[in-house]
């Protein structure tokens, strides 16, 4: 009895049991599985933090010109008669090794800070590192401009002041969306004795 007992014992001992290696074997795939993905995750992001970081899209304005500028007095009823049309050049410029996609728009012309022009600017996309020019043309609504109270003053003194506005917003995608917004916003005036623009002024500011 003592020599079948032994011998059944060293048979045990000699040969593991199948289930545990193959449990083995899965803990280590899952492992190596594991990590292989936290170093992938890990080059991706120094990645986007450093070679793909997100860059703000600049816009610039190339220029502003008059395009067509007729005024009157009408000195009975103390009103003014008046029609503007401005032609715009703006460009954006997307800094970025992705594409930047920008929703619709609109460009705006101001008189002392009422909005009394608006162009839309349609949706679209500038590829990586390329730049896009935007011609657009503001017309000013003589309803909202006749509005105000000091354009009869202004016209009178001889200098209308007025001011372009525009905000592009979109985003760029790398791992994930990143929203950047872009303003443009330039300053001048309409010299109403020679028909032409003065003290052009333009700011420029971006976020993300």
């Amino acid at each position: 009895m003592d020599v079948e007992n032994t011998t059944k014992f060293e048979d045990k001992s000699t040969h593991p049991n199948p289930p545990k290696r193959r449990r083995r074997r899965r803990k280590t795939i899952c492992l190596l599985v594991t990590a292989l993905l936290l170093l992938l995750g890990l080059i991706l992001l120094i990645l986007a933090l450093t070679v793909f970081k997100a860059k703000r899209p600049v816009t610039s304005v190339n220029s502003v010109s008059l395009r067509d500028f007729d005024l009157s007095f009408d000195s009975a009823r103390f009103r003014v008669l008046i029609n503007v049309t401005l032609d715009a050049s703006l460009q954006v410029t997307n800094p970025n090794r992705v594409g930047f996609r920008y929703t619709q728009s609109s460009a705006l012309l101001k008189y002392r800070g009422d909005v009394v022009g608006e162009v839309p600017i349609p949706a679209g996309k500038i590829g990586a590192r390329q730049t896009r020019d935007m011609n657009i043309t503001l017309t000013i609504m003589a309803d909202r401009l006749l509005s105000n109270s000091n354009l009869y003053s202004d016209a009178v003194s001889g200098t209308l002041p007025f001011s372009t506005y525009t905000r592009i917003s979109g985003h760029v995608r790398i791992l994930f969306k990143i929203h950047v917004v872009s303003y443009t916003n330039c300053d001048f005036a309409v010299d109403v004795m020679r028909s032409s623009l003065a003290n052009q002024t333009c700011h420029y500011k971006t976020k993300l």
